[in-house]
């Protein structure tokens, strides 16, 4: 069984977000840590070279395959900043509506700045996923 490449790391999330070259974009980010970790509690980690993670749960899938992850996290990417909402987004709709511009995908949200979108929805939709992810994930 293939293991993942991306796991929880040592290297340092201040010097990670340091060296966003686009201002904006690196406040942005700042802003979704500190989001972030009033939702989880946790301090924030890299995982792998470019992925701002907090807390942790442990999965199993059908398949046997087990692993550890992080509760929510982040990444700056060239043309989003991407969150990763783990709990997907099934239950969220109205929460959603009221978001702003964003797209998703299956657990990832995808914003282009955090202008455009209400941050009061935003924290919601964070720490509903945490609380979702913290129960089905004991």
């Amino acid at each position: 069984m293939a293991e993942l490449k991306t796991k929880e790391n040592d290297a340092s999330v201040d010097a990670f977000l340091a060296s966003i070259e686009d201002a904006r974009k690196q406040e942005d980010c700042r802003t979704v840590l500190k989001i972030m970790q009033e939702a989880t509690g946790a301090g924030a980690k890299m995982w792998g070279d470019s992925i701002v993670g907090f807390g942790h749960y442990h999965y199993t899938y059908a398949s046997g395959r087990e692993g550890d992850w992080f509760l929510t996290g982040f990444a700056p990417r060239k043309q989003n900043l991407t969150l990763y909402i783990m709990a997907g987004f099934d239950d969220y709709d109205a929460l959603l509506s009221r978001l702003g511009k964003h797209s998703t995908g299956k657990s990832c949200l995808y914003i282009k700045r955090l202008s455009d979108v209400d941050l009061d929805a935003l924290k919601t939709l964070v720490k509903a996923s945490v609380e979702h992810m913290r129960a089905t994930n004991p």
